[in-house]
């Protein structure tokens, strides 16, 4: 099933995508996709409704993440090999693990603003992995029964709050729509094989990235255990789970984002996204206002 939010900011509705490409409206069988509605038995009750049957959305609603209630949204580094090499740095014993705020995340198509005092903003499509049932101490071989579905993910960073600004990752990584999530929540079993799933982004029609799940370091299963090890994974929370070659950082110059730029980016059969870059438009009065 490719499963959808849309609706305004705050005020997004459950869908379903039909096989004709069209909005089915999911909210007779479920409030939102989120906390038990994601669990395995769950999805299997909305994977035997008639989609036919289901009222069709008009028009073309904007979409929101495509998952609600998010707890925690973890990220990983350097989790692909060529990646790794791009960035000049070792292999990785373990996951890189660091977090991204939850306030970061908005819908697959929304701006994406530039912060005030950014110089140095990045672009990397991800597979987001959704968790749909509890994990806590999970061995690797049932790691995949407490994962709901798949989706695209575009992990925005601003490299000089990241690297050059003392302290760890997570103020590169958080800034307001530094986390695009969506168009669709793929359930587990529409994906064969989430370690083989091409990848791409472009920049104003220029293709930066086009790699494949194949070169993840550490695949879906290793890192839900793994990170289950550490703290419990709730139903709604994110794993983005790195991304192939081709960010601005790695190019020589480096390349790095600015206002009305337009990313695309997505991952073969979970969709793509589509973000205007726009700059921060607040501007602070002399007095201390801001207008």
């Amino acid at each position: 099933m490719k499963l959808i939010r849309y609706g305004e900011p705050g005020r997004e509705r459950p869908g379903i995508v039909d096989a004709d490409g069209a909005i089915r409206d999911l909210s007779a069988h479920v409030e939102d996709l989120s906390g038990a509605a994601l669990d395995p038995s769950a999805l299997a009750a909305l994977r035997a409704i008639d989609t036919a049957s289901l009222p069709r959305v008009k028009g073309t609603p904007r979409l929101g993440p495509c998952v609600a209630g998010t707890g925690k949204f973890i990220c990983i580094g350097l989790n692909y090999s060529d990646h790794a090499a791009e960035a000049g740095a070792a292999v990785p014993s373990e996951p890189i693990v660091f977090m991204k705020a939850n306030s970061a995340i908005v819908g697959p198509n929304d701006d994406v603003i530039i912060p005030r005092g950014a110089q140095k903003v990045d672009w990397e499509v991800e597979l987001g992995v959704v968790i749909g049932r509890t994990a806590k101490y999970v061995d690797e071989d049932a790691a995949l029964d407490h994962v709901a579905g798949y989706c695209v993910v575009h992990d925005v960073s601003e490299r000089a709050f990241q690297i050059e600004r003392q302290g760890q990752w997570t103020k590169g990584k958080s800034c307001d729509t530094f986390g695009p999530v969506g168009p669709w929540l793929v359930t587990r079993d529409a994906v064969a094989d989430p370690e083989d799933l091409g990848m791409w982004l472009t920049l104003n029609g220029e293709t930066m990235q086009k790699g494949s799940s194949r070169t993840m370091i550490f695949g879906v299963a290793h890192l839900v255990s793994y990170l289950s090890q550490f703290m419990s994974l709730h139903p709604g929370d994110i794993i983005s789970t790195g991304t192939p070659p081709g960010v601005g950082m790695g190019m020589k110059p480096p390349r790095y984002l600015k206002a009305g730029d337009i990313v695309e980016l997505g991952i073969d059969g979970l969709g793509s996204q589509r973000q205007v870059i726009k700059a921060d438009n607040e501007r602070i009065l002399q007095s201390g206002g801001i207008i």
